[in-house]
Formats: structure tokens, C-alpha cells, sequence
């Protein structure tokens, strides 16, 4: 028997199924008579889980990371919130019992996060349960399982992998993860990813399908559970672990050194953020710079408008880890599938070609004022870079450099640094930009290619949609022509082009860029050294013989098939 998931974590686990099932938080509601003292016991419950979070985020960033810790201490950071501490407290002053004070305002929240449909927002709502269990937990005095008693060779089924569950985590004993629930964003997906354990998720009723004891293999690539496995299986399975593990080794010799074609042309290899932690371990991974850092989580992860200063700490501090490295800020890129509650979107019958990115930006300038003002702020502490996402035209460009003039100006008439030269660039994801490419080079400093964008909507595809998710390819000739046009564009005005999109990490792919002219490549920290080992593969002679061929097909299929023909 297989079962199919979401493969959340690469690698092959094989071990025995330990089945972790959360403790019973029910209770029953009842009426409250002494308003003042049911507070002060949500209170102690609050201050109680506050502590035991801290503990764990300590375990955690002992045992995984600084950015996994980062989830623990984001829990404690919102049941911290005034706000929402205040709208409890007024319900137990209404006569609620603490249960229903905290089930009622953390589900009000959650509900208005997953209402956006958007993954990464959706994610706030896991989040806000979290914190919900977790406090539910100390009024009825429970506590999170413990996992650091498991035996080595432990596959952990579960409902869903909190980030309280993982701190007890002993090395070497967990081999695999297998829940019912959780996305590649979810904190599931990230905290198995740092762990480097192999994960499949949102298995539908693993837990009922698996039984303590059965031995199983877990591929974190595919998203596939072999259940059972016969002899032959488990050998296979063995044979691509050894693979793996060599795979890994081969690896470490390209840490430290440039990223350079066979041929000897150098190019900037960048990692992509979406927090200031995250840079941390992009350096950690051997980043050249951060060639794209998404902004929006600082404004999903608040509860209210960042302010100039809060964003400027922000900024400045991914600015300061780099140490001078190239460091390039996305502005907001808001809208879409990426909605925020406290800015206040109407619903629109297509947000993916509506009101969203640069068009809000430009449309509320007082936001926009506080974020450039403290992006030119942190500029006095690093190479960095402003990114305009979502443009369309070349209106939009020289107002974004308008706007960064004038705040250029307020800041010298308030004597705080800057960096004169600081880089304004376009984030060219839309085809009207692939089209005027030539007319916004003209304007701005640097080019980077969102690939995933480009393609959904050069092919009217969206991706999410099994229904046409076969359109959705990079490897489709028009998107190749609409790349190989924007980067024959940037190069023709001598300004450089990177592409921040997933297609800058596939390996097939590469040789394409190459041929094409691509500068500079930014991926995930964990594809940094793959994509500079993939780079070290190809000469710029074989790179442009094989582009030549793949771009006199007609499909999507043909290209890849000789791609991956032409694999090294």
C-alpha cells in the first residue's frame, strides 16, 4: 500500500510508525459569577504558557535553528498583544468562562486569516490555533507531548507537527514525518526541512491508516508512503538513501568559492527571505547576497501597520548580517492571493489583476512613504537594493524613483544617512513588462524575473488549478521567449538582470540562463549550492548549442524531454 501527500522535505526515511495524538482539550462552557478572578485565571494561563513557550523556543534554537524559534517566540509576541488580550478580558467581564473568552477571539481571528484564501496568510490562522491549544492546554491543565523519549527509527504520524513537539526531539531518532494537515509553507514543512528530515503532509487520515509498529518509507521528494514495503522496495530504497547522502558530500565542495560556468563567466548567486532571520542562515548557506526579500511578512506578521522605525530595524538588520553583500527589498507586494485584514481590501471578482502590489502602494503613500523612507534609512548599513514588484508600465518606475527622491530630500533636511546611489529596480513578472522591457531598462537600475508570476500569466494559467495546471510550465516557448526577450533587453542597456523566481533554481533549466545571458541567479538558501554545482556543469558554447535547439520547439513537453535528455 502507497499513501500521497504533499512532499514537504527531501529524503528518504525508513523506519517504524509511532503515532503522537494530541491530549483532549474539551471542557464545557459555563456561566461566570466572579468576573475579576476568571480574568485573573486567563491571565496566569497566559503568563504561564508565555514561560513554557520561551522554554521550548530555547530547546528549539538549541536543537534547530534561530529561525525555527522564531515561530515559538512569534506565538508568544501575539497572545502578547494588548488587543487581543483585551477583547478576552472583556468577555469574561461579559460572564464567559476563560475557554470560551479564548476559543471565541483566537477563532475570530484565525477565521478572518484563512478567509484570504492565501496560502502564506492562511498560515497566520495556524498560528493563532497554536497559541489557542497552547492556552487552552494550561487552563485545563495539560501540556503538549513529549517526544524526546522516541527510539531511533521513530516515523512520527501525527494530525499536525507544532513547533512544541519538535523541541524534545533527540538527533538521530526521528527518520520521517507523516500528518494530516500542513502546506510547504506550513510551519510543519519548515520545521522538518531545518531538521533535514524527510516529510509528507496533509496524508488524509494517516493516523487511521497506519498502525503503531508497521515499518514504512517516507519520501519527502515524491510525497509518497510505502506502507509495508517488501524486501526489494526496502533495498531500493536503501541504494537511493547512499545516493542521497553522497549527493550531499559532493556538495560541499562548492561552498566558499564563486559561482562560475565551465567556460569561466561569473555570475551573483543570491538566496531569497521572507523574514531578517532568514538571512542568517542564507549566509550560513554560502549566499552571495539576498536577491529578493519579501517585505509583505513583516506586515502579515503584525497585527497593524509596521511603522517606519519597526521597518527600518527590520531592513537594517538583514542589511548588517550580509556585511556589505547586495541586499534587494521587495516593496510591499500586497494583494492577489496575498491579502492583509487591517488594510481594509474589498473584494474584487479577479484580485490577480486588480488592485494589488505597486498599484496599493502608489495609492496609499503614506504606507509607501514609511517603507521606502526606512529602506533608504538601512541603505547607510549595506549594499541595498529597492525592488517594485508587479509593474506593468513605465509610469510606475519613475514615479517609485520620484517618490524615492523626495524622501531622499526629507531625510537630508533631517541629517540621517543614506546611500545616495541606491539602486531602484523592477520586478518583471507581468508580460506588459516582458513587452516593454526595452523602454524600462531606459529607467531602471537593474531587472530581476519572477518566473512564477511570468508564467501563470503569460499562460493564463493558474497553477492552484488542477483543471489547467498543465498549461502552467516555464518550459512552454512562450515564456522561454519572454525570459530570453527581458534579459536580451536589460543586457542591450548594461544593466544587470537576475530572476528571483523557482525556474532560477532548476538544474535543467540552467544552461537556458546561461545561453540566454542571466547574471544573477536568487533561490532558496537550501538550493544555493545545487544551483552553483548546476552552473559549473556548462560551458557558455555548449549552454547556447543546447538553447539553440530547445528554442526551435514548439511545446512545453518537447523542451523539457530534451533538457532532460541534455542533463549533467
Amino acid at each position: 500500500m502507497e499513501l500521497k501527500g504533499i512532499a514537504a522535505s527531501a529524503g528518504l526515511g525508513i523506519g517504524t510508525v509511532v503515532i503522537i495524538e494530541e491530549p483532549s482539550l474539551e471542557y464545557s462552557s459555563h456561566a461566570v459569577e466572579d468576573a475579576a478572578a476568571e480574568a485573573e485565571r486567563l491571565k496566569a494561563a497566559i503568563a504561564s504558557y508565555i514561560e513554557y513557550t520561551n522554554a521550548q523556543a530555547d530547546a528549539v534554537r538549541e536543537s534547530v535553528g534561530a529561525k525555527e524559534a522564531e515561530i515559538l517566540t512569534g506565538h508568544v509576541v501575539m497572545i502578547n498583544d494588548p488587543y487581543m488580550q483585551g477583547e478576552m478580558v472583556k468577555l469574561v467581564d461579559g460572564g464567559s468562562c476563560a475557554e470560551d473568552a479564548l476559543v471565541q477571539i483566537c477563532d475570530m481571528f484565525a477565521n478572518m486569516f484563512e478567509a484570504t484564501g492565501d496560502e502564506l496568510t492562511m498560515q497566520r490562522a495556524t498560528d493563532v490555533r497554536d497559541v489557542k491549544t497552547g492556552v487552552l492546554a494550561e487552563l485545563l491543565g495539560q501540556r503538549p507531548v513529549d517526544m524526546g523519549s522516541l527510539p531511533a527509527g521513530s516515523v512520527v504520524v501525527t494530525h499536525d507537527l507544532t513547533p512544541s513537539m519538535t523541541a524534545g526531539i533527540r538527533p538521530g531518532t526521528v527518520v520521517g514525518f507523516v500528518t494530516e494537515t500542513g502546506g510547504l509553507t506550513s510551519h510543519s514543512a519548515i520545521l522538518a526541512r531545518a531538521m533535514e528530515i524527510p516529510a509528507v503532509l496533509s496524508v488524509p487520515n494517516a493516523c487511521g491508516q497506519l498502525a503503531v509498529g508497521m515499518q514504512v518509507i517516507v519520501d519527502g521528494g515524491t510525497g509518497s508512503v510505502a506502507v509495508l514495503p517488501s524486501a526489494e522496495e526496502l533495498e531500493t530504497a536503501r541504494a537511493e538513501q547512499e545516493r542521497l547522502l553522497a549527493e550531499r558530500a559532493e556538495l560541499a565542495q562548492f561552498v566558499g568559492v564563486s559561482t562560475v560556468a565551465a567556460s569561466g563567466e561569473r555570475f551573483e548567486l543570491f538566496a531569497n527571505i521572507g523574514k531578517p532571520d532568514d538571512a542568517t542562515q542564507a549566509m550560513e548557506r554560502d549566499a552571495e547576497g539576498i536577491g529578493l526579500f519579501r517585505t509583505e511578512f513583516l506586515f502579515m506578521d503584525a497585527m497593524s501597520m509596521p511603522t517606519e522605525d519597526e521597518q527600518f530595524e527590520a531592513y537594517k538588520k538583514v542589511a548588517l548580517i550580509c556585511k556589505g553583500k547586495p541586499v534587494i527589498v521587495r516593496t510591499l507586494d500586497v494583494g492577489g492571493d496575498k491579502e492583509i485584514g487591517y488594510m481594509g481590501f474589498e473584494r474584487e471578482d479577479n484580485p490577480f489583476m486588480g488592485y494589488r502590489a505597486i498599484r496599493y502602494c502608489l495609492s496609499n503613500e503614506d504606507m509607501y512613504r514609511a517603507q521606502l523612507r526606512a529602506i533608504l534609512r538601512a541603505s547607510a548599513f549595506g549594499e541595498v537594493r529597492i525592488m517594485v514588484p508587479f509593474v506593468t508600465c513605465v509610469d510606475e518606475i519613475t514615479v517609485v524613483k520620484a517618490l524615492v527622491k523626495r524622501y531622499m530630500q526629507e531625510l537630508d533636511a533631517e541629517g540621517v544617512a543614506y546611500d545616495a546611489n541606491i539602486q531602484v529596480g523592477v520586478m518583471v513578472e507581468t508580460p506588459a513588462a516582458a513587452l516593454v522591457a526595452d523602454l524600462l531598462a531606459q529607467e531602471a537600475d537593474f531587472f530581476s524575473i519572477g518566473t512564477n508570476d511570468l508564467t501563470g500569466y503569460t499562460m493564463c494559467a493558474d497553477r492552484g488549478n488542477d483543471k489547467v495546471r498543465y498549461l502552467y510550465s516555464t518550459y512552454n516557448p512562450a515564456v522561454l521567449r519572454s525570459i530570453r526577450r527581458i534579459i536580451e533587453c536589460g543586457n542591450a542597456a548594461g544593466i544587470q538582470v537576475g530572476m528571483c523566481g523557482e525556474a532560477a533554481a532548476d538544474s535543467l533549466l540552467v544552461p537556458l540562463w546561461i545561453a540566454f545571458g542571466l547574471g544573477e541567479y536568487s533561490v532558496s538558501g537550501t538550493s544555493v549550492l545545487a544551483t552553483r554545482k548546476s552552473i559549473s556543469l556548462w560551458s557558455k558554447e555548449d549552454a547556447c548549442a543546447l538553447a539553440e535547439k530547445a528554442m526551435q520547439l514548439k511545446t512545453a513537453t518537447e523542451v523539457y524531454d530534451l533538457l532532460r535528455e541534455s542533463a549533467r
